[in-house]
């Protein structure tokens, strides 16, 4: 049986980073050439494949075989090692916590992430939806005609966070496309206030009498690995139970992730060396 020689004290997390990292170059394998490479028994590769398949982490070829899900091949062919060990370690840990939450809060929760300066979600929960990559079983992607990323809760929280060539990107778009933005001064002091606050609101989209709040999600050393929006629709929310609610559930993901990320050396930086509070 292939991989028997498997190391009793591995975690599950390094468990499935293995199974994660066999897949290279968009490869596509069969069980057995799974568990072989990940060093792993076949019954417990056939375990943790089964739950990577439930998060969409991992999905079925016509054939048979297995690759790489769209949730982590939505990245882009030019994501680092770091990008997808952090995005499918995220999408394991924040599937539990971000069910609470939209059930404590009485809220739809969406967890998205920046793929260039686009919002991809990852997971949204709520009214029933406990879909880890989109309620509509397309995938890792918006759902209809999605607004502008900077002007959303959620892409204002990851566009704070993330570097300038990306904000001067954002900018550059908007005014070329004549979508509706603030000044560009606006923008960048919106932006300042949110990287102060972790706080970022708007109006919602398709509700008119809604509001989303968004807070980022760190995975260490400053960067910014997803982030995660609430939406409010009930006049009578306690707004400030609901903002205090998003920021335990940040604050816990960004510490799971800041500390399995630095188990697996994976840490980095962001281009201004700042660490948040966790």
């Amino acid at each position: 049986m292939a991989g028997n020689s498997t190391d009793p004290g591995r975690s599950v997390t390094s468990k499935v980073t293995a199974i994660l990292m066999a897949f290279t170059n968009g490869a596509v394998l069969s069980l057995t050439e799974i568990a072989g490479i990940a060093k792993l028994p076949t019954s417990t590769a056939h375990r943790l494949v089964s739950e990577l398949l439930a998060w969409r982490l991992l999905e079925r070829t016509e054939n048979g075989g297995y690759r790489i899900g769209l949730p982590l091949r939505i990245i882009g062919k030019d994501a680092t090692g770091h990008d997808t060990l952090t995005r499918a370690i995220l999408i394991m840990r924040a599937r539990p916590v971000l069910a609470e939450l939209a059930r404590t809060a009485r809220a739809d929760v969406k967890l998205g992430a920046l793929n260039g300066h686009e919002v991809v979600y990852l997971g949204q929960f709520g009214q029933g939806t406990q879909n880890p990559a989109g309620t509509d079983g397309g995938g890792a992607h918006a759902l209809g005609p999605a607004p502008p990323a900077y002007a959303t809760a959620i892409g204002k929280a990851l566009i704070a966070f993330s570097p300038t060539s990306v904000v001067n990107r954002v900018i550059a778009e908007a005014m070329q496309t004549g979508k509706p933005m603030a000044s560009p001064d606006n923008f960048r002091q919106a932006r300042a206030i949110i990287r102060l606050t972790h706080i970022a609101t708007a109006r919602n989209e398709n509700d008119g009498n809604g509001t989303t709040i968004a807070m980022p999600i760190f995975s260490g050393g400053g960067r910014v690995a997803a982030a995660v929006e609430l939406t409010v629709r009930e006049p009578c929310t306690n707004r400030e139970a609901v903002t205090g609610a998003l920021t335990v559930a940040c604050r816990s993901l960004s510490r799971q992730l800041a500390t399995e990320c630095r188990g697996h050396g994976t840490l980095r930086h962001n281009e201004n060396g700042s660490t948040p509070p966790a």
